[in-house]
């Protein structure tokens, strides 16, 4: 490049949708081993923004005004170009090519389908194409002189890494880690005197990702006398106490008045200890 002036060269470069390791982005964080963005240069994205991709494409072109560059979009100029072959320019590569076999495998099942048909349009046999699914077992047999899909199936489900664990995880972990992501946890930590059902003490209470504890003092006062009505009410005539029974109703109870209050679904995680 050294042997050309600047305004001689053109390079085409990866990252229009604000990919973090794309060429792009990495001239935009100065990060690139061969280029430098100066004011002189000239930016075409040319592609439309995929929906979801807004903000690290905005944070691709701040980056690059930061450094002086002109930038051109879809938005101020014509220059959209699909990263998705049409129908006419898939039956042209299949002409120049002339593929014995063929085996689509990008896309919905869908496109796969349509792309077999456009295949045999331009002249490769039925028998010499196969659409496959995900798990799909394709054998090739004869040295290379067939292909056939077996009934057989590969495993292709979605493995859940989940530290050392590898495979399925119970859908209720999956939804408690939600819950605690989006509103966090609330435990309840009791003394019941276990041959009254009387509070030995009030209760203490541990918040995380919920609210502030000192600045929800009202709260809680309210929280520990629905925890202390509960409880004597959950107890009142029973012997012995059945601690599992009483808190699931604290747990209900806590549940219903802390959505009331604040709009939130905390996991309530109640522990009584009888004495």
């Amino acid at each position: 490049m050294d042997n050309y002036p600047p305004s001689k060269i053109v390079a085409v470069a990866t990252g229009a949708q604000g990919d973090e390791f794309a060429a792009l982005m990495r001239m935009a964080t100065k990060e690139h081993k061969y280029f430098k963005i100066n004011k002189n240069d000239t930016i075409l994205l040319s592609s439309s923004i995929i929906p979801g991709n807004e903000r690290s494409v905005q944070k691709l072109k701040d980056n690059l005004s930061r450094q002086g560059a002109k930038i051109i979009h879809y938005r101020i100029s014509d220059v959209h170009s699909s990263g998705h072959a049409n129908r006419d320019e898939t039956a042209w590569i299949h002409k120049q090519i002339k593929p014995r076999f063929f085996m689509p495998v990008h896309g919905y099942h869908y496109m796969l389908r349509v792309h077999a048909d456009i295949s045999m349009s331009v002249g490769t046999p039925e028998s010499h194409i196969v659409v496959p699914d995900n798990g799909s077992i394709v054998e090739i047999r004869e040295k290379g002189e067939k292909m056939i899909v077996l009934k057989e199936k590969a495993p292709s489900n979605i493995v859940m890494v989940d530290g050392f664990a590898i495979g399925e995880i119970q859908e209720v972990v999956i939804r408690d880690r939600q819950m605690l992501s989006q509103d966090g946890m609330f435990v309840i930590i009791a003394t019941v005197n276990a041959t009254t059902g009387k509070l030995k003490k009030s209760p203490d209470i541990i918040s995380r990702g919920f609210v502030y504890l000192r600045e929800s003092q009202e709260l809680l006062r309210q929280a520990r006398y629905i925890i202390k009505k509960t409880v004597e009410e959950s107890t009142e005539g029973m012997n012995p106490i059945n601690f599992d029974y009483v808190k699931a109703n604290v747990s209900d109870a806590l549940s219903k008045y802390l959505f009331q209050k604040t709009a939130k679904r905390p996991i309530v995680i109640p522990v009584l200890l009888g004495i």
